[in-house]
Formats: structure tokens, C-alpha cells, sequence
């Protein structure tokens, strides 16, 4: 018979097996976490959108942030991808594509696929040898030819000792006009064969850091969402960007001897405004989604600004560009080239130069495949009735 405030023999056992359920001395009972997650060898990644996975596990929340938001809500950014459904291909029956030609030269630039690298700034935050290892990349990729961004993080002449690959120069006007003369000066000494001039208007205002404040580096998460100090106005417009105007280009074209090309045009009448004004190129860009929220996709207006040109220049497109047959879309609008951002800084992240070269291997060989599919063994061959468009 159990005495008042005696412990019970069913008591006694439940403390020990739980005294020794909890020891460190009982190891199955640890319950240790190992993680079995490997990265990927390069070699296993079969499409771009493979390297964005890899980019985001090595590389810190921050840098990864910067390479993939968008202005705002993000809209255009997920509306570029969002208009390659709205483009279908339509393959063509017997035609022979046992050999399929890529091939193409654009204002003197020969290059084996129609295929570049886009201007992106800040290389080096994403892998140490930065932009020297994404020319190297470009390089060993069939001489990718690269535009290499205003903000370098390496001097471009560094740049151009790095690789052999074609070189183009991307520039953002400057009021001083002294210091856009020894910029363009610098790029055309190291061998860049064209400058294409950013000329979107940008106040980007960047929301998606904001989800961020709590990790490690708060206070570089929130740096882009208030005012620079030297800006005037409460209103996060940017006083270094906004001023641009075409007497600019007056000024500055005694200081070139290479083509130049209007980087950031979406609309007919800015296609116009460029060839009046005697450029060489229009490159048809919303920044990837990062210059204003609710502009439209690339891609949707692509084909009208095709059509006022009307071949005079040559027409150069990105944002949002992930695949071989994405690339076909663009050709078969009437884009003599595409241009890569992101996947070439996700490869660049994942893998330093061999994962650039991987990016645009698999794009290339992507084209070749989408071109044999539809029909279209030249880049001559490829015209609007490869492609049937729903953007309105």
C-alpha cells in the first residue's frame, strides 16, 4: 500500500528512463542535424536558371538581393518574363537543318552566335576576381563579345588585359563633361569597339531589401531606400541620373571613334529621337525591371520599335532573357541580338569564369537546338512568321 508522499515503483522507472532519454551519454538519442545538401558539380547544370540555386546558397542575402530585384513591386520584372508566354513558336516542316549558322558581325563586331553580355555594375561583390573573371568567361565562350559596365569594379583597362574576347562599353552621362571625355577616352584605349549610353531615367526605389532588415547587414539593406544626402528633395529622386537630354550627345560624340548606341529605349518615339539624332544603335532595355515599375516588358514592344527603325541601325533587346528559344523570340521580332545580365551574374556567383562560360554555352547550343526545331537553319532565315505574339 503506497504511502502518503512516497514515490511509486512506475514513478521511479518513468525518471530514470527520462534521466536517461536526456543524457549526452545516450547518443542515439541526440537526434544530431548533419546536412547531406551538396552543391552541384558545374557540369550537372543543365540550364541557366539552374545557376540562380547555386548563386543563391553561396553567395550572402544581400548580394543576391542586388542581383535579383526589381524596381518597386517588382512588376516589370515579373512581367518580362511573364511576355514569353505571350510569344509562341511555330516550327516549319521540311526544311533541312543539318547544319545550322549562327554566325553574325554587328557594327564591325564579328561574333559566332548573336548572343552578349549585358553591362551589369559590381562585379567583384559577387566573386573576387570580378569582372576580369566574367571577360574571361565571355572569352572562352566562342568570344562572347562583353559591354562592360560604367561601374566596373575593376578599371577597364584591366578588363581588357584579362581576356581577349570583344569588348563594348557601357557609359552613364556625366555633367562633366571633361570626365565623360576621359571615360570614353579610357574604354576606347583599352580596345572597346562600341558604348552603349544608358539614357532610361531612373529613380529606383528597391522594397524587396526591406524583408531583409533583421539578417546580418541591416543597415547596407536600407542604404538604398532613402535619399542620398546630396539629393535636394525628400522624394527618393535621384538628382545624378535625371537630367539626361540629348545635347549630351552632340557633346560627347567628338570624343568617340567607335559606333554608339542609346541603351534603355521602350518606346517609338525614343527610337525616332535616336536615329534624328544620328546614333548607330538602339538597345531596347527597362533595365531589367529596375529603372520604373509598371513599365512594359522588352520584349512586348520590341517589335514596334523594330518596325520604325526599319533596319537603318542595328536593334539590340534585354531584360528577362533566360533560354535559347527566349533568344529566338527576340531574333524572330526582329532583334539583331540579345543581350544576358542576370545569367551571366549568376554563373559568374556560382562558379567564377568557368560558370560564365557554362551560361553562355548553354545558350548558345539552346539557339542552335530552337533553330533546328523550328526550321530555321540561318540567322537570315529567322522572320516573324516563326513566332505568332498575344500582347494585347
Amino acid at each position: 500500500m503506497k504511502r502518503s508522499g512516497s514515490t511509486t515503483r512506475r514513478q521511479a522507472l518513468g525518471g530514470l528512463g527520462g534521466a536517461l532519454a536526456a543524457s549526452s551519454l545516450l547518443h542515439a538519442q541526440q537526434d544530431p542535424f548533419h546536412d547531406h545538401s551538396r552543391v552541384p558539380a558545374l557540369e550537372e547544370l543543365v540550364t541557366v536558371r539552374d545557376f540562380e540555386a547555386v548563386f543563391f546558397a553561396k553567395e550572402p542575402r544581400e548580394v543576391y538581393n542586388y542581383t535579383s530585384y526589381g524596381t518597386e513591386s517588382e512588376f516589370t520584372l515579373r512581367r518580362n518574363r511573364e511576355a514569353f508566354e505571350w510569344v509562341e513558336l511555330v516550327s516549319r516542316g521540311v526544311v533541312d537543318v543539318s547544319s545550322i549558322k549562327t554566325a553574325t558581325e554587328i557594327l564591325g563586331t564579328p561574333m559566332a552566335y548573336p548572343i552578349m553580355a549585358s553591362p551589369t555594375s559590381g562585379h567583384s561583390q559577387i566573386h573576387k576576381d570580378g569582372e576580369l573573371a566574367t571577360h574571361q568567361g565571355t572569352t572562352a565562350a566562342s568570344n562572347t563579345p562583353y559591354i562592360v559596365s560604367n561601374g566596373s569594379s575593376y578599371p577597364i583597362n584591366k578588363v581588357a588585359d584579362a581576356a581577349t574576347g570583344p569588348l563594348w562599353f557601357q557609359l552613364y552621362p556625366n555633367k562633366d563633361i571633361g570626365a565623360s571625355r576621359e571615360i570614353l577616352e579610357k574604354a576606347q584605349a583599352a580596345g572597346c569597339k562600341a558604348v552603349t549610353m544608358t539614357v532610361d531615367q531612373q529613380s529606383a526605389y528597391y522594397e524587396r531589401p526591406l524583408h531583409d532588415l533583421h539578417l546580418t547587414n541591416a543597415t547596407a539593406a536600407t542604404a538604398r531606400l532613402r535619399p542620398r544626402k546630396s539629393d535636394s528633395n525628400p522624394y527618393r529622386i535621384r538628382q545624378d541620373r535625371n537630367w539626361y537630354n540629348w545635347e549630351y550627345v552632340d557633346q560627347i560624340r567628338p570624343f568617340l571613334k567607335v559606333p554608339l548606341l542609346a541603351k534603355g529605349v521602350l518606346t517609338v518615339e525614343d527610337a525616332k529621337a535616336c536615329l534624328d539624332h544620328g546614333l548607330d544603335g538602339i538597345y531596347v532595355s527597362n533595365h531589367g525591371g529596375r529603372a520604373m515599375d509598371y513599365s512594359p516588358s522588352s520584349l512586348e514592344v520590341l517589335p514596334e520599335i523594330v518596325d520604325v527603325v526599319q533596319g537603318r541601325v542595328p536593334v539590340l533587346v534585354d531584360s528577362g532573357f533566360r533560354s535559347g528559344s527566349d533568344i529566338l523570340k527576340a531574333l524572330a521580332l526582329g532583334a539583331k541580338a540579345v543581350c544576358i545580365g542576370r545569367g551571366a551574374r549568376w554563373g559568374l556567383g556560382a562558379y567564377g569564369a568557368p560558370g560564365v562560360q557554362r551560361v553562355f554555352e548553354i545558350l548558345q547550343a539552346e539557339l542552335v537546338q530552337a533553330m533546328a526545331e523550328a526550321g530555321a537553319p540561318t540567322l537570315a532565315s529567322i522572320d516573324r512568321s516563326l513566332v505568332r505574339t498575344h500582347f494585347s
